[in-house]
């Protein structure tokens, strides 16, 4: 009886958990990155980039009291970074016909419910030669959203590419069965990148007829946007106590990475699945946990689990990618995957345009050609070469 007791108490504060965490007041505001550009302009070197912030929320409107920026210069050889770059900084916002100039003092905005608002960035550089010392641009935007729920600080990274040229750089690595993987190294991706755009443009006049393209699921996640900063995260003590029970090298060995899966599934679902984990694990069965909690859990990847700059965030796993690779397919015309491979031999086809290319991707994709390291070939085409 007492057994049952605390069972019953336990998942009554757990399902509590649950509910404060659906429930409590949050802001509903996200920003967006919509295109940039960059010219020649009087010898120097403008960037023009389009944000939004859109309100998500259908009955509260939310104020945006403060927005700054921070920006971080990378070589594009091993992404080194760089300092002391001269330029002025231009943040307007867009209303209608109207655009107005900051002039470096944000000023409290209100965003009313489904509404959005658009900011541009306007960076000027004062050496016309810049193109030639950096390659990209680490854009951070510093925002606070004040509202119902409090104030809330929050903090975006995004990528500007100065030189995107999709420039064809392929290898051949010779596989198993009689096929080869042909690498395609790409520029470091970004959210202001279309994924079926991108990957098309580095893929035309390359692939063939009963080739398999494959595209790695974090590349794919970072496209899409799928990634965060840890400072964005409200992690608590049930996130603290629940990463824990992982190995210190899981992504969900810290509180954010935990909190993470929390906010997409629920400490509900995750205390089951690790009660239900370990007792399977002592008769010897492994890998319950993930199986219960599903690819959100197995697919994060926890702050220096990528690239830089984007070690400092944590990386989730892509969306609709059943819909990507349906898509991708048609306009290619072959088989498409996205996957999950590492050094270790683990292959996972989280979707493909086609079933029957899963078992032969999963043989022959053992030995990782596209690398887990800087190797920036995230676009690896399977082809038989009988």
């Amino acid at each position: 009886m007492i057994v049952l007791n605390i069972f019953f108490i336990f998942l009554f504060l757990i399902i509590i958990s649950d509910l404060y965490i659906n429930y409590f007041p949050k802001s509903s505001l996200v920003l967006v990155p919509l295109d940039y550009k960059s010219s020649n302009k009087d010898n120097n070197i403008e960037v023009v980039i389009d944000l939004k912030i859109i309100n998500k929320s259908k009955y509260k409107e939310t104020m945006v009291s403060n927005l700054n920026l921070d920006l971080d210069f990378f070589k594009s050889k091993n992404n080194q970074y760089l300092n002391d770059i001269d330029y002025e900084e231009n943040i307007y916002i867009i209303s209608g016909s109207i655009k107005k100039n900051i002039n470096n003092y944000w000023p409290t905005t209100i965003i009313k419910s489904n509404s959005e608002l658009l900011i541009q960035v306007i960076l000027r550089f004062k050496n016309s030669d810049l193109k030639n010392k950096i390659k990209y641009i680490w854009l951070k935007v510093f925002w606070e959203n004040y509202g119902h729920f409090g104030i809330s600080k929050k903090q975006d990274g995004l990528l500007v590419n100065l030189n995107r040229h999709n420039k064809k750089e392929l290898n051949s690595i010779p596989l198993k069965l009689g096929y080869e993987g042909i690498t395609i190294k790409t520029d470091l991706l970004g959210s202001f990148d279309n994924p079926i755009e991108t990957i098309i443009n580095y893929c035309n006049n390359v692939t063939r007829e009963n080739d398999i393209l494959t595209i790695g699921e974090t590349p794919l996640a970072i496209m899409q946007g799928r990634y965060i900063a840890p400072q964005n995260l409200e992690y608590n003590i049930l996130s603290k106590i629940l990463c824990y029970f992982f190995h210190p090298t899981s992504s969900l060995a810290t509180a954010c990475g935990m909190q993470l899966l929390i906010d997409k599934i629920g400490v509900t679902r995750i205390a089951f699945s690790l009660i239900l984990g370990f007792l399977f694990k002592c008769i010897g069965v492994k890998g319950i946990f993930y199986r219960l909690t599903g690819f959100e859990s197995s697919l994060i990847d926890d702050i220096s689990g990528t690239v830089v700059p984007y070690d400092k965030s944590i990386v989730m796993g892509p969306i609709n990618t059943k819909l990507f690779c349906d898509k991708l397919s048609k306009q290619l015309k072959v088989e498409v995957a996205v996957v999950d491979v590492n050094d270790l031999g683990g292959v996972k086809i989280l979707a493909s345009s086609n079933n029957s290319v899963n078992n032969i991707l999963k043989k022959i994709l053992k030995v990782n050609p596209a690398g887990n390291a800087d190797e920036k070939t995230p676009i690896v085409i399977i082809r038989n070469k009988e």
